[in-house]
């Protein structure tokens, strides 16, 4: 059963996933190499994907074994504490290849969630914290189930 914990941690990955890729939206790996901020937006980004991913219960990851999870896991480590040795290459490379298998997987599990929920959640969530759609990774406001 997803906890409101784990419930939490799918929106997480999945809108840092959609913030570290809008911030590089655009870019050339040269441009990117120039931007500062966008390198430390894009690196927090990531850092709070691989946290949140920690939030995840192992029977979710375990369902999901074509995800490279120690890795996922254990890249927050490097990018919180040895963020000198970050490399602009890694990060680029990350959002460029290696976030949209993690994306499908979690977008796969809110929805597997929102159709069949579980415990004493009888109801589907159509919005998260920050109102923002579910289903969409573009941030637009979602409607609010009433509570009638």
């Amino acid at each position: 059963m997803l906890f409101d914990r784990a419930r939490l941690a799918l929106y997480d990955v999945r809108d840092n996933v959609a913030l570290a890729q809008r911030f590089v939206q655009g870019l050339s790996f040269k441009d990117f190499l120039n931007d500062q901020k966008t390198f430390y937006a894009v690196t927090r980004a990531l850092e709070i994907v691989s946290e949140a991913a920690r939030r995840l219960p192992a029977d979710l990851r375990e369902r999901h074994p074509e995800l490279p999870w120690r890795a996922i896991l254990g890249i927050g480590n490097v990018y919180g504490h040895n963020y000198d040795n970050v490399a602009e290459e890694i990060v680029w490379h990350t959002v460029q290849k290696g976030l949209e298998p993690l994306l499908a997987v979690i977008n796969k599990e809110i929805r597997l969630w929102i159709l069949h929920p579980r415990g004493s959640e009888a109801t589907a969530i159509v919005s998260f914290r920050g109102g923002h759609s579910l289903e969409s990774t573009r941030f637009t406001p979602a409607v609010r189930p009433s509570s009638s």
